[in-house]
């Protein structure tokens, strides 16, 4: 379902719910007639594809709208945040195609928050609270039974005032101590149950601040606050914070009583999720996935990650495409990763130069061809786009063509190389296969045919029609190189689900459920390969059509001397067709 549709009947553009709210409150004129947005990922880890979901929408509404969107780091938690993520989160981005118009930090405003943090408790409407964590949760109560107040709920204010001193001067331990803020603990919704509003932090250094703060706000104190400082005027987010809803408004309403603030309310509003069949995509258990090296790095090819599409050779392109397709919704639901896959053809092959390569080779000799005779063949770069050009591509009589392309005892439809059957070679000539050789194994080493001179292009014969055409390398004119087959990740639809009932079932790590589930032929990687020599000087990232084969790309690891393709999507669906059989 794409955001933005076509009503072919009224001829009227028909909008997503959440364009519908903007374009209300334009009309109402809410925020001055602003909008703005901010994408705000905590640099925590590599952003996934759903993130890329949340950013064509945050950054998209501002294009539309003609706005602003703003990037801000949640880097609230310094035990988990690193500047490579904030690097990695920055590039991601921009390669998507964004720019962001600002970047904040939630560090920058770590005074303002405790300083809000101080007049609440002055007011009455935070405490400081010395019982673990786990005392306090049993305390919470359920969603049908009111939670226990804290003893130390209506402690002295002087006295709240002291401790949080404390706990900012970094004279408490970890764990020790934390401020709630006092609301509701019979409020039906449970994050309105004296949540807690900052904690001790003091194991870790901040990436910006240093150890400048020993206390440190957790996200729902921070986010709201953040937004209403910058001028956010919509607040876009996923699901689950549905329910948080109420606690965000209730602390901006609370901040508004400061003398020097502007009424400039943000408005929260919730969308569907991106989950994808076949894939994980918790940051949580990527990280496992990388430290234990069962993939290699956040950007191996087989990670859901942007930086891992981007490697394997996806399109920024194609990924806005597939987003668009999808759409936003208020519930959750699986979509298909075929469904990506597609958006990703249909945007390749509007793009990818058309190349030839033979990924598991076996001779071709062309019996009747002059010994010692080259003809270079003119090769179309991509037949849908007309100003793309042609490339040469040597001819001769010695070439690699596909194993599997020759069979010498042949079904009926076998359309391919077998004794007695023309074929055309692609952009040259039609040959007849005459015969093989084996090795003392029973495996072909060598096939033989005879060209017809009259059917190259241009010639006489040339139209005469022909059931196969096979793709083909010049053995003298072609490079080698290794040719990286990727695939999922994992065996089952909805890892997610699974790996929580093998860890259910089985009392197991995440590590160990992993290893069930994942999918041991991910990749296969083929060092007996061979590409045109027209390939030499392709750039990591080129996007190319290896031809009957599939769309690749060249990788960042790849050098002159050693070409490394990864493939990024076969040229049809195998994987429905598998499914559809089981």
């Amino acid at each position: 379902m794409s955001d933005i549709r076509t009503n072919e009947e009224e001829g009227k553009k028909s909008l997503n719910f959440i364009e519908a709210n903007v374009e209300k409150d334009l009309a109402e004129g809410k925020n001055g007639g602003r909008v703005q947005t901010r994408f705000p990922p905590e640099p925590n880890g590599y952003l996934h594809i759903g993130h890329a979901k949340a950013i064509c929408l945050d950054f998209g509404m501002a294009e539309r709208y003609n706005g602003v969107c703003n990037l801000r780091f949640d880097d609230t938690n310094p035990v988990k945040e690193d500047v490579e993520y904030v690097d990695a989160i920055k590039e991601d981005i921009e390669w998507l195609g964004f720019h962001w118009n600002n970047i904040y930090y939630a560090s920058d405003y770590f005074q303002q928050l405790w300083d809000f943090a101080i007049r609440l408790i002055k007011e009455g409407k935070a405490y400081i609270d010395e019982q673990s964590s786990e005392v306090i949760a049993q305390q919470k109560g359920t969603p049908t039974q009111p939670g226990i107040n804290s003893p130390y709920r209506d402690r002295p204010i002087e006295e709240n005032l002291a401790l949080f001193k404390k706990m900012s001067d970094g004279e408490v331990e970890e764990g020790a101590m934390v401020l709630r803020a006092k609301i509701d603990m019979a409020n039906s919704n449970m994050h309105f149950r004296d949540p807690i509003i900052y904690r001790v932090v003091t194991s870790a250094h901040h990436h910006r601040t240093g150890d400048k703060w020993k206390v440190y706000p957790m996200y729902d104190f921070a986010h709201g606050q953040s937004d209403y400082f910058e001028g956010v005027t919509h607040s876009l987010c996923t699901l689950e914070f549905v329910v948080h809803r109420p606690l965000y408004d209730l602390f901006i309403d609370w901040l508004k009583e400061g003398k020097d603030l502007d009424d400039n309310r943000p408005r929260q509003t919730e969308f569907n999720k991106l989950n994808l069949s076949y894939t994980l995509m918790s940051k949580r258990n990527l990280l496992t996935l990388v430290k234990e090296k069962l993939v290699d790095g956040w950007d191996d090819p087989r990670m859901p990650t942007i930086c891992a599409f981007r490697r394997r050779g996806y399109s920024p392109e194609s990924i806005r495409k597939f987003v668009d397709k999808i759409g936003y919704t208020t519930y959750d639901a699986l979509n298909e990763f075929a469904l990506l896959e597609s958006a990703v053809r249909e945007d390749l092959n509007a793009r990818a130069t058309r190349v030839s390569a033979v990924l598991d080779p076996v001779r071709l000799i062309i019996t009747n061809y002059p010994e010692g005779k080259v003809e270079e063949m003119e090769a179309i770069n991509n037949p849908e786009d007309e100003t793309a050009g042609t490339h040469l591509i040597e001819f001769s009589r010695e070439l690699w063509m596909e194993r599997e392309d020759f069979m010498e005892d042949a079904p009926k439809k076998f359309f391919r190389m077998t004794p007695g059957q023309e074929v055309r070679l692609k952009n040259a000539y039609i040959v007849k296969c005459t015969g093989c050789k084996k090795n003392d194994a029973g495996e072909v080493v060598e096939v033989y045919c005879e060209y017809d001179p009259n059917t190259k292009s241009g010639m006489p014969d040339s139209n005469r029609k022909v059931k196969g055409t096979l793709h083909w390398l010049s053995c003298a004119h072609s490079l080698p190189a290794e040719v990286r087959l990727y695939d999922r990740l994992w065996k089952v639809e909805n890892p997610r689900d699974e790996l929580a009932a093998i860890r259910e079932a089985k009392d197991c790590s995440v590590l160990d459920a992993m290893k069930e589930i994942i999918n041991p032929d991910s990749l296969n990687i083929l060092t007996n390969c061979y590409v045109e020599k027209y390939l030499a000087d392709a750039k990591p990232y080129d996007y190319l059509q290896f031809q009957r084969i599939g769309y690749f790309n060249v990788d960042k690891d790849s050098t002159p001397e050693k070409l490394i393709f990864n493939r990024t999507v076969s040229l049809k669906d195998t994987w429905s067709k598998m499914k559809d059989k089981a």
